[in-house]
């Protein structure tokens, strides 16, 4: 699909399928991530036909749906009328599904359409639905951190994996909360039209570049939010924003005026985590972020994101993530290494 350009082609149809009470950006974030693509495309090749043609529709008889928010969106269809092919299947997440779940015709038509579809998925909660449905049994899938559990204490007989920010089994893709339906709305993109036109959405709607699906919803940043102690969350906050800078137990320690024993007693009860894996999650995602966004040479980022070298670089980019930083930056941003 990266050459849509012959007079017969007709654009792939996106449908976000959305609930009462829907999040509003389960809908909204990655439905403009298609959207965007496609004004890029046919911007960058005139005359050429859309790729995507994107659509809301909703699980009730009414076009519009109620977010949870208060505000409503009005979709272009109910799912009993949707016409043509459906190339891509998304079920935006939100407290309503429970409802939505008992509706037989609507799960019936969920189980046709995403044996019909090329792909298909979920948002954040809408997992719930794809259970529902009979979709999840036997597959490898994940929603908010917040629900995983209950998803897989209901739907025994599926895989839930908690950590990921998206999973793909076969043409299904699930994803964390929220804003991770925006990665996945990008690597869905990428797939279709490359890297290069990926990069230029995540840039001109100010987002980081495709997360790996691989990546942990807890990530140092995040832990951020886990602490109520504010000596802690300051530090962690001084952390990330100093990370070439002695970062040692000792040193942390000092910064919060505890003995380097109880500081280290007190991060982890409070964060989840040891300093030192805390610092370590910290500088690999800041490296991470500057491989997929830089040119800068790998000894410069060691160096600013507090390795020391590009060899320690290296080792704790294959010991976390499983790749080489130079696999990675091909992978995540299409530049070669030097």
């Amino acid at each position: 699909m990266r050459t849509p350009h012959t007079s017969s082609f007709k654009p792939k149809l996106v449908v976000f399928l959305a609930a009462p009470d829907t999040q509003i950006v389960d809908v909204a974030g990655p439905y403009q991530v298609f959207v965007r693509a496609a004004e890029l495309y046919e911007r960058e090749h005139p005359g050429a036909p859309r790729p995507y043609s994107v659509l809301l529709a909703s699980t009730t008889r009414g076009r519009a749906v109620r977010t949870n928010c208060g505000l409503s969106l009005l979709g272009q269809a109910t799912f009993r009328s949707i016409k043509g092919p459906i190339d891509t299947l998304l079920v935006s997440g939100g407290s309503g599904l429970d409802k939505a779940a008992r509706d037989k015709d609507l799960l019936q038509w969920l189980r046709l359409n995403s044996a019909k579809a090329r792909r298909f998925g979920s948002i954040c909660t809408g997992a719930f639905l794809l259970a529902a449905a009979g979709l999840l049994e036997g597959k490898k899938a994940t929603t908010h951190w917040k629900w995983a559990n209950e998803l897989a204490a209901r739907y025994k007989n599926a895989i839930i994996d908690p950590d990921p920010i998206f999973i793909r089994d076969g043409k299904m893709y699930t994803t964390a909360g929220v804003t991770a339906g925006m990665d996945l709305a990008l690597a869905l993109v990428e797939e279709d039209l490359g890297a290069p036109l990926a990069l230029r959405v995540a840039r001109e709607m100010v987002l980081y570049l495709r997360r790996p699906g691989g990546q942990s919803q807890f990530s140092a940043a995040m832990s951020l939010q886990s602490s109520d102690r504010k000596p802690i969350a300051d530090l962690e906050a001084w952390v990330i924003e100093n990370l070439n800078r002695d970062l040692s137990v000792e040193s942390l320690a000092r910064r919060c005026h505890m003995s380097p024993r109880n500081f280290a007693r007190v991060f982890r009860e409070e964060t989840g985590l040891t300093p030192y894996k805390f610092v370590e999650r910290a500088r690999i995602e800041a490296a991470r972020r500057r491989l997929e966004e830089s040119d800068n040479a790998l000894d410069a980022i060691a160096g600013d994101c507090g390795f020391g070298s590009a060899d320690s670089l290296r080792r704790s980019f294959v010991r976390i993530l499983h790749t080489s930083p130079g696999d990675y930056r091909g992978r995540f941003s299409g530049k070669a290494l030097g």
